[in-house]
């Protein structure tokens, strides 16, 4: 496993951290697998975490803090007296459970002060930890960001040390709705989406990050799986899966046109999966790229991608012309 400066915390990371998103009781999830998983995934050097209050209520964050009791325990069985650097993410639900955030949201309603507290100390308690290493608002419209009170609210939190950093995650395909919140100089990190057809946040998003030491989040590094290279045109889910949503109407076959035209640049000895992942870590201004992870198989796969070498220049470039653009708003 490599590593990475993340941003103005000055903390090392691990390039392929964690997402947490399926463990919150997406269809098929395990939680004696989930725990397998992320045991793996500290034990081959995985050492950032990414999950959310929202992520079933709870759920996904109280198994990463027994996730973290076993890792300390394990340390101190080993005479070393502590555990492994992890470094824990998680998210404050908006307080008026709207996803995606929109302009005319008024912050009263999605991230008053006693809100953003409120949700801080259940996830402490979630994770069983004193403090958070990095908090970040789950949703966000740049038509906050002069609000005095969430920027209050976050400076309390570090001032009294239940925060080490904030971060924001950005709506998917509004990379640069961030950009005056980042102004303010309260802001520590950005989550945003970034993988082989989404990769606006190169235009100006990952420039403004790397000139003000901001860290990047790079999630959806798979698309919502359409990366994997497993979507058919028969693929279905469950009723109540948010897949259903992502691939509606049309979105599913264009999807897969796009998919099968990546195939060709697969080299041999790699599949798409692993490209995928290389694609993302070409960039410098990335911290560290989150993939859902729900088996030990999938981490010991995604983990591998990070040995340090670099994509050939000329198949980089032919990945670059897979950019897709895409407007519609959904979270």
């Amino acid at each position: 496993m490599r590593y990475r400066r993340f941003g103005r915390t000055g903390w090392n990371v691990s390039e392929i951290g964690y997402g947490m998103w399926g463990m919150g009781g997406w269809t098929g999830s395990n939680d004696d697998e989930s725990a397998r998983a992320l045991d793996r995934a500290m034990a081959l050097g995985c050492t950032f975490f990414d999950t959310a209050w929202a992520y079933g209520d709870g759920r996904s964050e109280r198994l990463l803090g027994d996730a973290l009791r076993r890792a300390r325990r394990a340390a101190g069985a080993a005479g070393t007296g502590s555990a492994p650097p992890l470094i824990v993410a998680t998210k404050i639900p908006p307080k008026n459970w709207k996803w995606p955030a929109k302009d005319e949201y008024p912050v009263a309603e999605t991230y008053p002060p006693d809100h953003i507290r409120e949700y801080t100390e259940k996830s402490l308690t979630n994770l069983g930890v004193d403090t958070i290493d990095l908090q970040q608002f789950h949703v966000w419209s740049d038509a906050w960001a002069s609000d005095a009170g969430w920027q209050r609210a976050s400076d309390d939190l570090k001032r009294e040390k239940l925060v080490r950093a904030v971060g924001i995650s950005v709506n998917r395909w509004q990379p640069t709705n961030v950009l005056r919140a980042l102004a303010t100089g309260l802001v520590d990190s950005v989550q945003v989406v970034y993988n082989i057809f989404d990769q606006a946040p190169e235009d100006e998003l990952f420039r403004y990050c790397e000139q003000h030491d901001v860290a990047v989040i790079a999630r959806v590094p798979f698309d919502e799986g359409s990366l994997t290279g497993t979507l058919s045109p028969e693929s279905t889910w469950p009723q109540g899966d948010w897949r259903n949503i992502y691939f509606n109407g049309d979105n599913l076959h264009a999807t897969l046109e796009r998919v099968n035209r990546l195939r060709a640049l697969v080299p041999d000895g790699m599949d798409l999966p692993e490209l995928a992942l290389r694609f993302i870590l070409e960039h410098r201004a990335v911290g560290t790229t989150i993939p859902g992870m729900r088996r030990p198989r999938h981490v010991e796969r995604n983990l591998a991608a990070s040995d340090g070498v670099r994509l050939p220049p000329r198949l980089h470039d032919a990945l670059r012309a897979h950019r897709w653009d895409r407007s519609t708003v959904i979270p």
